[in-house]
């Protein structure tokens, strides 16, 4: 199991991760390679907006990206995934968002 699928269960699993880090540079300037976030879980009650950074996976990919667009398919609410740089990784269901930044960490 990757560190990101584990992050993945465990948020699931309703635990707030307090400091979690992924490497890369396609969040700059919010984010930099590394740097810690605080993750809560996202549950049905959870507000999810464009520009939220969000822990999800795309594809079989996991990121902490950006909700860049919101729209509604099939009476079903989707999510648009993109990096800071406009590089966009897809649309995902919120079943497919497991974890919101509240935190960015110096």
């Amino acid at each position: 199991m990757s560190k990101a699928s584990f992050v993945a269960s465990l948020l699931q699993e309703g635990k707030f991760i307090e400091k979690y880090k992924e490497a890369g540079n396609s969040m700059l300037p919010i984010l930099k390679s590394n740097q810690p976030v605080s993750l809560e879980p996202v549950t049905d009650s959870t507000e999810l907006a464009v520009r939220d950074i969000v822990f999800c996976k795309v594809k079989g990919n996991y990121y902490t990206h950006l909700i860049a667009a919101v729209r509604t398919r099939n009476n079903q609410t989707e999510y648009q995934i993109a990096n800071n740089h406009g590089y966009v990784n897809g649309w995902v269901k919120r079943r497919s968002i497991y974890g919101k930044v509240v935190k960015i960490w110096p």
